[in-house]
Protein backbone atom coordinates (compact mmCIF):
# COMPACT_ATOMS: atom_id res chain seq x y z
CA UNK A 1 0.00 0.00 0.00
CA UNK A 2 1.36 3.43 -0.84
CA UNK A 3 1.97 5.99 1.90
CA UNK A 4 -0.60 8.53 0.67
CA UNK A 5 -3.40 5.98 0.76
CA UNK A 6 -2.30 4.77 4.21
CA UNK A 7 -2.21 8.36 5.52
CA UNK A 8 -5.65 9.02 4.07
CA UNK A 9 -7.07 5.89 5.69
CA UNK A 10 -5.49 6.80 9.03
CA UNK A 11 -6.96 10.32 8.84
CA UNK A 12 -10.40 8.83 8.19
CA UNK A 13 -9.93 6.49 11.15
CA UNK A 14 -8.93 9.39 13.41
CA UNK A 15 -12.05 11.34 12.32
CA UNK A 16 -14.20 8.31 13.08
CA UNK A 17 -12.71 7.88 16.58
CA UNK A 18 -13.05 11.61 17.27
CA UNK A 19 -16.75 11.32 16.44
CA UNK A 20 -17.11 8.27 18.72
CA UNK A 21 -15.37 10.07 21.60
CA UNK A 22 -17.48 13.19 21.07
CA UNK A 23 -20.69 11.16 21.18
CA UNK A 24 -19.58 9.26 24.29
CA UNK A 25 -18.36 12.33 26.15
CA UNK A 26 -21.86 13.60 26.94
CA UNK A 27 -24.35 10.72 26.80
CA UNK A 28 -28.02 11.31 27.51
CA UNK A 29 -29.80 8.62 29.51
CA UNK A 30 -33.54 8.61 30.22
CA UNK A 31 -34.31 8.47 33.94
CA UNK A 32 -36.89 6.46 35.86
CA UNK A 33 -38.30 9.83 36.87
CA UNK A 34 -40.63 11.01 34.11
CA UNK A 35 -39.44 13.96 31.99
CA UNK A 36 -35.94 13.71 33.47
CA UNK A 37 -32.66 12.81 31.77
CA UNK A 38 -29.23 12.00 33.16
CA UNK A 39 -25.97 13.24 31.66
CA UNK A 40 -23.04 11.48 33.33
CA UNK A 41 -19.80 13.45 33.02
CA UNK A 42 -16.46 11.66 33.35
CA UNK A 43 -12.90 12.48 32.41
CA UNK A 44 -11.16 15.71 31.57
CA UNK A 45 -13.14 18.94 31.86
CA UNK A 46 -12.55 21.83 29.45
CA UNK A 47 -14.40 24.76 27.90
CA UNK A 48 -14.87 22.76 24.70
CA UNK A 49 -16.31 19.88 26.69
CA UNK A 50 -18.76 22.16 28.48
CA UNK A 51 -19.82 23.61 25.15
CA UNK A 52 -20.47 20.09 23.85
CA UNK A 53 -22.44 19.18 27.00
CA UNK A 54 -24.47 22.40 26.79
CA UNK A 55 -25.22 21.93 23.07
CA UNK A 56 -26.25 18.28 23.51
CA UNK A 57 -28.55 19.10 26.43
CA UNK A 58 -30.17 22.00 24.58
CA UNK A 59 -30.54 20.01 21.37
CA UNK A 60 -32.15 17.13 23.27
CA UNK A 61 -34.52 19.54 25.02
CA UNK A 62 -35.46 21.08 21.68
CA UNK A 63 -36.20 17.67 20.18
CA UNK A 64 -37.90 16.27 23.31
CA UNK A 65 -40.07 19.10 24.57
CA UNK A 66 -41.45 16.94 27.37
CA UNK A 67 -38.05 17.05 29.11
CA UNK A 68 -38.23 19.16 32.27
CA UNK A 69 -35.12 18.23 34.24
CA UNK A 70 -31.49 17.44 33.44
CA UNK A 71 -29.30 15.79 36.08
CA UNK A 72 -25.56 16.22 35.49
CA UNK A 73 -23.57 13.60 37.37
CA UNK A 74 -19.94 14.63 37.94
CA UNK A 75 -19.08 11.53 40.00
CA UNK A 76 -16.71 10.36 37.24
CA UNK A 77 -14.67 13.60 37.30
CA UNK A 78 -11.53 13.19 39.40
CA UNK A 79 -9.38 15.98 40.85
CA UNK A 80 -6.69 15.40 38.24
CA UNK A 81 -9.30 15.84 35.49
CA UNK A 82 -9.82 19.42 36.66
CA UNK A 83 -6.25 20.42 37.60
CA UNK A 84 -5.47 22.11 34.27
CA UNK A 85 -8.79 23.96 34.22
CA UNK A 86 -9.00 27.35 35.93
CA UNK A 87 -11.65 27.22 38.66
CA UNK A 88 -13.00 30.69 37.77
CA UNK A 89 -13.47 29.48 34.21
CA UNK A 90 -15.05 26.29 35.53
CA UNK A 91 -17.52 28.29 37.62
CA UNK A 92 -18.31 30.46 34.59
CA UNK A 93 -18.94 27.34 32.48
CA UNK A 94 -21.24 25.87 35.14
CA UNK A 95 -23.13 29.17 35.35
CA UNK A 96 -23.48 29.37 31.56
CA UNK A 97 -24.71 25.77 31.43
CA UNK A 98 -27.18 26.43 34.23
CA UNK A 99 -28.49 29.67 32.72
CA UNK A 100 -28.88 28.32 29.20
CA UNK A 101 -30.90 25.35 30.44
CA UNK A 102 -33.11 27.59 32.58
CA UNK A 103 -33.80 29.78 29.52
CA UNK A 104 -35.13 26.63 27.82
CA UNK A 105 -37.41 26.04 30.80
CA UNK A 106 -35.35 23.14 32.13
CA UNK A 107 -34.38 22.43 35.71
CA UNK A 108 -30.65 21.67 35.89
CA UNK A 109 -29.47 19.58 38.84
CA UNK A 110 -25.84 18.72 39.62
CA UNK A 111 -24.58 15.74 41.59
CA UNK A 112 -21.32 14.07 42.48
CA UNK A 113 -18.88 16.98 42.79
CA UNK A 114 -15.71 15.75 44.48
CA UNK A 115 -14.53 17.50 47.69
CA UNK A 116 -11.41 19.04 46.15
CA UNK A 117 -13.46 20.51 43.33
CA UNK A 118 -15.85 22.12 45.85
CA UNK A 119 -13.02 23.28 48.12
CA UNK A 120 -11.19 25.01 45.23
CA UNK A 121 -14.32 26.84 44.09
CA UNK A 122 -15.12 27.98 47.65
CA UNK A 123 -11.46 28.89 48.30
CA UNK A 124 -11.41 31.03 45.15
CA UNK A 125 -14.46 32.90 46.47
CA UNK A 126 -16.50 32.04 43.42
CA UNK A 127 -20.29 32.37 43.68
CA UNK A 128 -22.17 29.63 41.84
CA UNK A 129 -25.94 29.28 42.22
CA UNK A 130 -26.69 25.63 41.41
CA UNK A 131 -29.14 23.03 42.66
CA UNK A 132 -26.79 20.33 43.97
CA UNK A 133 -27.22 16.94 45.60
CA UNK A 134 -24.60 14.60 46.97
CA UNK A 135 -25.51 11.73 44.66
CA UNK A 136 -27.67 10.77 41.71
CA UNK A 137 -29.77 8.66 44.06
CA UNK A 138 -30.42 11.64 46.37
CA UNK A 139 -31.47 13.83 43.43
CA UNK A 140 -33.83 11.18 42.04
CA UNK A 141 -35.31 10.61 45.49
CA UNK A 142 -36.04 14.35 45.79
CA UNK A 143 -37.59 14.46 42.30
CA UNK A 144 -39.75 11.41 43.03
CA UNK A 145 -40.89 12.95 46.34
CA UNK A 146 -41.84 16.16 44.52
CA UNK A 147 -43.81 14.18 41.91
CA UNK A 148 -45.62 12.23 44.66
CA UNK A 149 -46.46 15.48 46.51
CA UNK A 150 -47.80 17.12 43.37
CA UNK A 151 -49.95 14.08 42.58
CA UNK A 152 -51.32 13.83 46.12
CA UNK A 153 -52.21 17.54 46.21
CA UNK A 154 -54.42 17.22 43.13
Amino acid sequence: MDHQKEISELKDLVKYYEMVIKNMSAPIIPSIVPKTILMPIAGIISSERFELIRNKALQHAGEHRETECVVFDFTGVQSEDVQTFDYNELANELTALNNSLKLMGLRPIYVGFNPRFVREIVHAGIQVDLEVYQSFRAALKELLNEKDESLSSK
